[in-house]
């Protein structure tokens, strides 16, 4: 085994056995390379290592900041059905569960942003453009962030809507508003891909920036102009959660069998 890697080895143990806490911070470099007597050419390699593995990220001003990597993975059944609350509007598939409570990090906001390239193709505007986005980073109560959402909303929306600008949308949320406004019912579709997050997601996310995620985008497509009016991005680490679907069977499919007569 190479240096680095019995120094990663060790690092790895304690970490796991709990001497440096989640959320807490390793020792700086000068202790890691006394400690072990090594270089700290070593000591980053060793690093490097850990941070792959979802154990630590080094956080500017706090440190090597020790993640938290026992993490539930999560199960979610990707069915095609939007249901409705009375008080918070639609529902899409998600992995919630009807008895459990999630929290946000830090305040949800709004804001005008540029926006990314994928976003601005599907919005049908220019890579760049100011649009309103409306950030959320949730999780069940008591784990770490388990998923960043930013929803995008065109400029036609906010003008027929304007209500979707502010901090409180309203019962129903922003979707109820635009409906109202003439654009209902909308329609959806989702995309589902998996990638490499940016710096910023990493960060929010409390992630190495070496672990894929899973992204979920949903178009929003308004009735009366036919045209897409929201594009939300769902965000998750591709530690934490597994999609699940079940299958059906198509006639064709059914059992018993249809004997296959023999060729003449």
């Amino acid at each position: 085994m190479a240096r680095y890697e019995e120094v990663a080895a060790d690092l790895r143990e304690r970490i796991k056995g709990g001497e440096y806490e989640v959320g807490g911070t390793l020792p700086r470099y000068e202790d890691l390379t006394a400690t072990y007597g090594v270089g700290r050419g070593v000591v980053s390699a060793a690093l490097a290592v850990l941070e792959r593995e979802g154990l630590i990220r080094p956080i500017k001003r706090r440190g090597i900041v020790v993640l938290n990597w026992s993490v539930t993975r999560r199960r979610i059944a990707r069915g095609q059905l939007v249901t409705r609350d009375p008080r918070n509007g639609y529902v899409f598939p998600a992995a919630s569960r009807p008895d459990e409570k999630w929290v946000p990090h830090g305040r949800p906001h709004r804001e005008y942003a540029p926006a990314p390239e994928r976003v601005a193709e599907l919005l049908g505007v220019e890579p760049g453009i100011a649009t309103l986005r409306r950030r959320r980073i949730m999780s069940p109560a008591g784990e770490p962030p388990f998923q960043l959402v930013d929803t995008w909303l065109s400029a036609e929306a906010v003008r027929d809507a304007p209500k979707i600008a502010d901090a409180s949308t309203g019962p129903g949320g922003y979707l109820d508003r635009l409906e109202e406004a003439g654009h209902g019912p909308i329609s959806w579709k989702e995309y589902i891909r998996t990638r490499m997050p940016s710096r910023e997601e990493s960060q929010l996310l409390e992630i190495s920036q070496e672990m894929p995620v899973l992204e979920t985008v949903i178009l929003g497509t308004s009735e009366k102009t036919g045209g897409v009016i929201e594009v939300t991005v769902r965000v998750i680490p591709g530690d934490r959660v597994e999609l699940v679907s079940e299958l059906r069977r198509d006639e064709s499919a059914s059992w018993p069998t249809t004997p296959v007569s023999p060729a003449p």
